[in-house]
């Protein structure tokens, strides 16, 4: 409630208070300008003179007193009581009677002997401002202050319609004020708590008028009473500031908002500031109600339209400046309110060019330039007395975070304006102001990050002051560290830079080097982050600019090992937002780079960024295989971030996932089928292998076998895989990414990859899988180097892989030429001391045979006569490899046949051999028909697997044919049909071949064992007959002699 009558002590009032919420968010663009002098020194009083332009006739009376002022205040000082108020009743009476008083119109004596010293002439005018001015010279000379209460408050029961009638009552206010402070103040409460609240609306943007033009524009009168006062009461004023700003912020807040009761509040917070600054005792004060002052104004630059046809920008930026040099210092709160506020109002302002256009229709068009120029020194005025009430880094960081915004705008005249406006106030910073601290606010780098970004604008103003700005802060770091040396250099750099303006890109080089020596590793850091988010704009100078200084840095070893994670997360992040493909090319040079210098904690980073199976993170893991050598490295820390494995009872089930061991497992999974890897992965074959076999020993330790078992290779649903399912995926891979297909068939043929999915079969997978590597030579002396280190390991797990490993290399005749025989019996000597009853066993039977026989098996006599054709066909070597080819090509019909035996274990062994059989060939199709072989199933396979070996034996037809008979006779049912199928795929698609390969002889042989079909017991078999027979009838008329 506001309070009639003396004012009490200021820290005993309590003013009501309604808070405006006036944060102005930052918009997205930026803005530029003209240049404007740095010399805007904070003693240009006229520019900083923004009082109500009604008010300048007023004051000039106030300022210099004339002779005719003392004379009439000789005259108002002999009057007595009396004659004063009868005085001031007619003054009060003429104006509200009239807007102007002739002098034949006075009649009273009083103010005729009042006047008459003055001289003017009977029909001279006499204005209503005078008037006033003579009103509160008579209330400041009374002596009564119950006289000045009654004749103040009948003055203010006038109309407040007219902008001079207000302007008036404000003047006598401020006049009287300064002998009658709380008389003054007292009918001012008065006023405002019979006449302001009254006219008060709802909310401050409530625009229905107020119905009595009489009282409507009270609070404005009340607004500029505070201001006089202010203005008038000098040092005495101190005490009352806090209590005069809160009912100038109540009465402006709870007011209809027009353009009078913007520029009445203005014009008091004018008045006010002069007033303080007049005062030297001003700084000894602490005042609580600034921050609400400041938003009010801020509300009213929220308000202003958008072109510029006044002085209010620039008055309301000059009043905050000044407000906030009092104490206590304003929050940082505050401040960020009122630079986000001022940049948007004067940044969002439409281009130079434009801002005359967008002017609406005025009787007297004002000078734009000048009054942009005056609104934008205004601004910088500000930063720079925020700069100067606090001299540190980190001020100057608070500062420019304000301006990203516009920098990142698109709007070219935003860019322009604010690098200009940083320009100019690190300009001054450098020329006029010494920084306090050594404070390293990380925040530079991402602000040096935004300026660097402009360094290819497309306005030539923004290029050079953004590359001046760079300078001028690498200037007040090394000033802060007080290096003579860097500072010298600099300059010479800065002269160098200025001529090379029109020189290549290398110019930047050395400006590089110097930011890399002057940041910290933190502002380094975000300098990095920020050019990194600059290769997602749409703009190709601005990637390409932003990935070449990327490069610079990368390439200039500047880049510590703190840093490294950052960076890479910061990368990962922006890579799906790349636009343009030769930006992305550049990055993974960069990304190449620091691998490089930093291998280690590149894949540790890398391996951390996301799980390897979403493949978002392989572009980064394709730049490091751009060095042969980095992609071996590279290799060799994820064989050794594989074999972190804790034991089971330090591991948690929530952890499992986050193992660093299957991480790198992921990643390796990954890596085989990445083209740019397939040399490297040849390369570490024995470690990678020896790598896969302990981890999937490991998972099943942990138990997490969950989804190996039912997994499907022709589902076409996507499926994330288990960690084993991974780990056995990645190891049949390993075979058939390196080209090792044999071994990969042999297994798949045998079944041996299901080996692998249990605990209990995995001794027989890694038996077999050594078996087949050593029938096929598949990097022998390498795995075997590998098992042999392995045998060494104090895991039990590294030394059962081992052994199962090296006592099946003992079958293998070349073994001899990698190690000797007393070599490995030294080797297998470890294996006897180990604590795995499996290593000891397996050990002792190395031992006890170095030529040890093959495993003997319980299966039928076709199986195994079968099997062992196939091991005569593959280990025949070079010398009976003729006669072996021989033989290969007479049981290829036979093998075709036994494809459908009614024995599962026979259908598995033939199979392989049928395959050693293709490959000893050298058949064409030959991965094809393992593929067959090993899923294919039903009449499309049979029909494939026939076609690749007819077609392999281009003019063998006769020949299959011939063979193909004696099975018509087979007691096998199955082998009996699958030869008719045979015999007759062979009439129907090679008719012509056997007119011209068969002979006579031949033709009586077939119509032999097709006659015997006739009276076949089996339907099939005599349809079979019925269907050929013509066949052979047309067959017999072409055939030679």
């Amino acid at each position: 409630m506001l309070e009639c009558g003396p004012a009490p002590a200021p820290q005993d009032l309590c003013s009501h208070q309604e808070s405006l919420s006036m944060v102005a968010a930052p918009s997205d663009g930026f803005h530029g300008s003209q240049w404007r002098s740095t010399c805007l020194l904070p003693t240009e009083e006229q520019k900083r003179d923004v009082g109500h332009p009604g008010r300048a006739t007023l004051d000039e009376s106030l300022g210099d007193r004339s002779p005719w002022e003392e004379e009439l205040l000789g005259q108002i000082r002999a009057m007595s009581d009396s004659q004063r108020s009868r005085v001031l009743e007619a003054i009060q009476h003429r104006i509200e009677e009239h807007t102007q008083l002739l002098w034949k119109e006075v009649a009273d004596p009083g103010i005729r002997e009042l006047l008459a010293p003055l001289n003017l002439e009977p029909q001279q005018p006499v204005e209503k401002a005078f008037l006033f001015l003579v009103y509160g010279l008579i209330l400041r000379e009374c002596a009564s202050s119950d006289l000045v209460r009654r004749h103040l408050m009948r003055l203010l029961e006038l109309s407040h319609q007219t902008a001079g009638q207000r302007e008036g009552m404000a003047v006598a206010s401020g006049i009287a004020s300064s002998s009658h402070l709380q008389e003054v103040w007292a009918t001012l409460e008065h006023l405002g708590r019979t006449r302001v609240l009254r006219t008060a609306c709802t909310s401050p943007d409530y625009q229905e008028p107020y119905t009595d033009v009489h009282w409507r524009w009270v609070s404005s009168t009340s607004l500029l009473c505070y201001g006089h006062m202010a203005l008038h009461a000098g040092e005495r004023i101190l005490p009352w500031v806090d209590n005069v700003i809160s009912r100038m912020v109540y009465y402006f807040s709870c007011s209809c908002y027009d353009n009078i009761l913007e520029t009445s509040f203005l014009s008091a917070a004018v008045m006010l500031v002069k007033a303080l600054k007049q005062e030297h005792s001003t700084r000894r004060y602490r005042f609580t109600q600034i921050p609400e002052l400041i938003q009010c104004l801020l509300a009213i630059l929220q308000k202003e339209p958008n072109f510029l046809a006044t002085l209010f920008r620039q008055k309301i930026i000059l009043v905050i400046m000044e407000l906030s040099k009092l104490r206590p210092s304003l929050k940082p709160a505050v401040k960020s309110r009122i630079l986000q506020t001022c940049l948007q109002s004067l940044y969002m302002l439409p281009p130079m060019e434009m801002l005359k256009s967008c002017l609406p229709p005025l009787d007297l068009a004002p000078d734009v330039m000048v009054l942009y120029q005056k609104s934008m020194q205004a601004l910088d005025l500000l930063l720079q007395t925020f700069i100067s009430e606090n001299k540190s880094m980190d001020e100057m960081c608070f500062l420019l975070q304000h301006t990203e915004p516009w920098l990142k705008s698109d709007k070219s005249h935003e860019c322009k304006r604010v690098v200009q406006t940083i320009f100019l106030l690190l300009k001054y910073v450098v020329d006029y102001v010494k920084l306090t601290d050594e404070a390293t606010p990380s925040m530079l780098g991402h602000q040096i990050g935004l300026l660097m970004l402009l360094w290819r604008d497309r306005d030539p103003v923004t290029q050079s002051h953004s590359r001046q700005c760079i300078y001028l802060l690498l200037q007040l770091l090394i000033q802060q560290k007080g290096s003579m040396g860097q500072f010298m250099h600099l300059n010479k750099m800065k002269n160098f830079e200025a001529k090379a303006l029109r020189r290549s890109e290398m110019k930047f080089y050395n400006l590089v080097k110097a930011l890399d020596r002057s940041l910290t590793p933190a502002q380094h850091t975000q300098l990095i982050l920020t050019l990194l988010g600059g290769l997602c704009s749409h703009d190709h100078l601005q990637c390409d600019l932003a990935s070449q200084l990327l490069l610079m840095i990368f390439q200039n070893q500047s880049i510590k090992v703190e840093q490294v994670a950052e960076i890479l997360q910061g990368l990962f992040q922006e890579l799906p937002s790349i636009v343009f493909k030769n930006i992305l090319q550049t990055m993974m040079k960069a990304v190449t780079v620091l691998g490089t210098q930093h291998t280690q904690e590149t894949v540790e980073v890398m391996l951390s960024l996301c799980h390897p199976s979403e493949r978002q993170v392989l572009p980064l893991w394709k730049a490091l295989a751009n060095n042969n050598q980095l992609a071996r490295k590279v290799l060799m820390l994820l064989y050794m971030k594989l074999k972190l494995r804790p034991p089971k009872e330090l591991v948690r089930l929530s952890q499992q996932a986050e193992l660093i061991s299957l991480l790198a497992l992921g990643t390796i999974y990954e890596l085989l089928y990445t083209r740019e890897y397939k040399a490297t992965v040849r390369w570490a074959f024995a470690g990678i292998l020896v790598g896969l076999l302990t981890q999937l020993h490991y998972l099943f330790e942990l138990d997490v076998v969950e989804g190996i078992s039912d997994y499907q290779e022709d589902s076409l649903e996507v499926k994330p895989l288990s960690p084993c399912r991974t780990c056995l995926e990645a190891l049949k891979g390993l075979f058939w990414t390196t080209n090792y297909w044999e071994v990969f068939a042999y297994l798949q043929l045998l079944r041996g990859w299901e080996l692998f999915e249990h605990l209990e079969t995995y001794t027989e997978g890694v038996t077999l899988l050594a078996r087949a590597m050593a029938h096929y030579d598949c990097e022998v002396k390498a795995v075997l180097g590998q098992a042999v280190i392995s045998l060494k390991s104090s895991e039990e797990r590294d030394n059962i892989v081992a052994i199962l490993v090296i006592t099946e290399f003992l079958n293998s005749q070349e073994l001899t030429q990698y190690m000797s025989r007393r070599a490995m019996d030294n080797f297998l000597s470890l294996g006897l001391s180990s604590p795995n009853q499996l290593v000891r066993a397996m050990s002792l039977k190395g031992l006890t045979s170095i030529l040890m026989d093959p495993k003997k098996e319980q299966a039928p006599v076709r199986g195994r006569a079968i099997s062992l054709f196939g091991d005569v066909v593959h280990s025949g070597g070079k010398k009976y490899r003729p006669a072996l080819k021989r033989q290969a090509f007479q049981a290829l019909v036979p093998l075709l046949f036994h494809l459908v035996d009614s024995c599962p274990a026979v259908v598995m062994k033939t199979k392989l051999t049928f395959l050693r059989c293709a490959i000893l060939l050298k058949w064409e199709f030959r991965k094809e028909l393992f593929g067959k072989l090993a899923w294919g199933h039903g009449l499309g396979a049979e029909n494939d697997i026939f076609i690749y070996m007819v077609e392999s034996n281009f003019g063998s037809y006769h020949q299959f044919l011939m063979q193909a008979l004696i099975y018509l006779g087979s007691p096998h049912k199955n082998l009996k049909r699958m030869a008719m199928k045979f015999i007759g795929g062979i009439l129907q698609d090679y008719f012509t071949d056997l007119c011209f390969s068969l002979k006579r002889g031949d033709l009586k042989i077939f119509k032999k064992y097709l006659e015997v079909l006739k009276k076949d017991s089996d339907s099939v078999s005599r349809r079979f007959y019925q269907n050929f027979l013509e066949d052979i009838t047309e067959l017999s008329k072409f055939v030679r002699q």
